[in-house]
């Protein structure tokens, strides 16, 4: 009896939503979640391939840049 009570309480709530309303669903969770985990992935390489980067410039190199630009007036 209580379950006939439960479900007559129920049924006009479920009436009470929107029957053109669109979610994304399980699929939708899904596919952000790849996304998610892919950008993460991205970001990982992408910091390992900076911390091989040098931004220090040798001497060297230096010198024979400044000997290759043109004088400024």
């Amino acid at each position: 009896m209580s379950a006939h009570l439960a479900l007559t309480q129920l049924v006009p709530l479920a009436k009470e939503l929107d029957e053109n309303k669109v979610t994304p669903g399980v699929l939708g969770f899904i596919v952000f979640a790849v996304m998610a985990g892919a950008v993460w992935m991205l970001m990982k390489s992408m910091n390992r391939h900076m911390g091989k980067v040098s931004f220090e410039e040798t001497p060297a190199a230096a010198g024979t840049r400044q000997k290759q630009q043109p004088p400024q007036e």
